[in-house]
Order: C-alpha cells, then sequence, then structure tokens
C-alpha cells in the first residue's frame, strides 16, 4: 500500500516505519507501520488510530453475543482465548453496528404471496424508566413458495393484543405482501378478524394444539388422558362430516361434567375445522402453531441466561443475531413440497 502510495505521489517517499500493537482474532499483533515525508499515507486495511485488525474479531464477538452470551462474559472469553482486553463498552459498540442491518432487514421488501404463515408473540422482561416491565415480541414466521422458512419480522409492543397485530399485519402490507393463502395463529381475541381486516381472501386456522391445551386446563388429572384421546378423534378424522360426529360423540359423554370445553370448542368450531377445506398433506402444515413456537424454543435458548434486557433495542439486536444463526439451517423444503 505505501509503496503504491508514494509512487502515485511523487517525489514523496518512504520515511521509515512506526510499531503499532492491534487486537486481533489470533491475539495481540504487533504491526510495524511504514510512514511517508508529507504523512500523506493512510491504510486501507488499519487505518489510523484503528486498533482492531479487520472484521475477524468483531464478527467473533457478534457471533458470541448471538448465542447469548453476556458483555462480561464476552470479555473473559477474549481474554483467556486471545489475550485481548476488550472494555464492555468497546462490546456494546461493536454490537451496535448490527442495528443498521436490523433496520435494512426490518424495512426489507417482501414476496407478494406467502402460502402459509405463522403468527405467534413471546414475552420478555426489559428494564423502562427504572422498572422492569413485560414487553411482547411478536413474530411472524412463513413458508415461500420455494418451500423454505423465512422470518418477516420481529416486533415489539407492551402487551399482546389484536390491534398491535393489525399494525404488524400493515406493515406486512406495506413492504408488498399482497396475500396470505393460510395463516395459522392461537385463540387471541380478535385476531382471526384482524388477519381479514388487511387480507380479505386469507383463510384462518386456529391452532389445534393450542386448543387441546386450553380444553384440559378445565380436566382433572384422573379424566386428562381419556378426554384428550376423545377430542384427538375430532381433528384426526379423515372428514369434516366425520369431525362433526365424533365431537357430537364427545358431547354426549363429557359434555355435561365440562360443558367449558364444549362451549370453547362450538365458538370456535369454523375456525378449527378450516383445514378440512384441504388434503391430509396441507392439513399437517397448517392446523398447529408449533413451527414458529419451534422458532421461540431456539430464541429462549440464546435468551434464558438473561434476566431483563436493558432496553428494547439491546433485546431485538440479541433476536436478530439469533435467528441469523437458526436460519442458517433452514435449507431443507418442506416433506413433499413440490
Amino acid at each position: 500500500e505505501m509503496q503504491a502510495h508514494v509512487d502515485q505521489n511523487r517525489p514523496n517517499r518512504r520515511n521509515g516505519k512506526k510499531e503499532k500493537t492491534v487486537k486481533s482474532s489470533q491475539g495481540l499483533l504487533r504491526i510495524e507501520m511504514p510512514r511517508d515525508r508529507e504523512a500523506s499515507f493512510n491504510s486501507g486495511l488499519l487505518p489510523k488510530r484503528a486498533t482492531t485488525l479487520g472484521d475477524g474479531l468483531d464478527n467473533k464477538i457478534l457471533a458470541l453475543y448471538g448465542l447469548g452470551m453476556s458483555y462480561s462474559d464476552i470479555r473473559t472469553h477474549l481474554a483467556e482465548m486471545y489475550g485481548v482486553d476488550v472494555s464492555e463498552a468497546s462490546l456494546s459498540a461493536i454490537t451496535d453496528k448490527v442495528l443498521g442491518e436490523l433496520a435494512g432487514w426490518q424495512s426489507r421488501e417482501l414476496d407478494p404471496l406467502y402460502p402459509f404463515v405463522w403468527l405467534d408473540a413471546l414475552h420478555y422482561k426489559v428494564r423502562h424508566d427504572g422498572r422492569v416491565i413485560t414487553r411482547a415480541m411478536y413474530t411472524v414466521l412463513a413458508l415461500r413458495l420455494d418451500g423454505h422458512k423465512e422470518l418477516l419480522g420481529l416486533y415489539i409492543s407492551e402487551s399482546e393484543g389484536a390491534r398491535f397485530w393489525l399494525g404488524v399485519l400493515s406493515d406486512l402490507q406495506s413492504r408488498g405482501v399482497q396475500d396470505i393463502l393460510v395463516a395459522s395463529v392461537d385463540g387471541l381475541k380478535g385476531f382471526p378478524e384482524a388477519i381479514e381486516s388487511i387480507f380479505p381472501h386469507t383463510r384462518v386456522q386456529l391452532c389445534l394444539v393450542h386448543q387441546m391445551r386450553n380444553s384440559l386446563r378445565f380436566v382433572p388429572d384422573r379424566d386428562r388422558k381419556t378426554v384428550a384421546r376423545e377430542l384427538k378423534k375430532v381433528y384426526k378424522a379423515p372428514k369434516r362430516d366425520d369431525a362433526k360426529l365424533a365431537f357430537e360423540a364427545f358431547c354426549n359423554d363429557w359434555g355435561q361434567k365440562y360443558p367449558m370445553i364444549v362451549k370453547s370448542w362450538t365458538q370456535h368450531w369454523d375456525r378449527l375445522m378450516e383445514m378440512f377445506e384441504y388434503p391430509p398433506e396441507i392439513r399437517r402444515i397448517m392446523y398447529t402453531t408449533n413451527p414458529v413456537e419451534g422458532v421461540h424454543r431456539q430464541l429462549r435458548k440464546v435468551t434464558k441466561t438473561k434476566g431483563a434486557f436493558v432496553s428494547d433495542q439491546a433485546l431485538l439486536k440479541v433476536l436478530y443475531l439469533a435467528y441469523k444463526n437458526i436460519s442458517k439451517k433452514w435449507r431443507i423444503t418442506n416433506q413433499n413440497w413440490g
């Protein structure tokens, strides 16, 4: 670099060297930086006042942060592995570099059509104005036309509600989504109506796994296995008419003992039975929100060691980096997708 610089700026010429110590993924390195008479040279590889060589160390720090390690743990790890002492303020500055990438990811253009979308929320503790509050993290997972999964967005709100979901869906629409064929959601009140107000042709399927969990809350241990077995006959029936007959049989046998279960299934019957409009291969994809809950389980592995995040921004940074690690494994398409 210096030779090219002096060749292009005659009569400027070399003027000895100056030693500089920089941090790298291999530990501390002592570099002999060349100097020129006019002091006009600035290396592209190692600019003036730079203390880190390349992006190697930064990438390692981001990878460790994305695995859920705290700044103090990362600092200890770097000191033990590379003999590098990086302050927590420097670590925070390095992880803040991902915020620009995160902003671009949150506003990126989306596909016009998604065959399947799963929507759900998980909750975290975040510090705000000197106290710890609960934040809802809204997650939108989709299956693209090529059969691969894609996380469409992460959104933070004070609590989970259909009104905020309406804003999330409006954001997806503004980013290019024109239609969703099937949306699978839990039993949040007003959620299906919020989806249909933005995407009026979308078929909404209530998660049958959530419905089973909610139903079994009313059942003591002695009856739980039997009730669960009888309810499974409803959603595992080959046809919608068979499902209706199985539910009528359940009502006759258990309706008087557990009227709340009958009321809940009757109230949401059309949304729960939406899957019977499709063949079994499609039913297996849409009947539950388990795909997005699987993403949540992997995110919790990363965040389970943290009591409360210092800010919403810190929470988003960790979850986005964790998602980047998780999505590297999303290379296999859904079974029989073609």
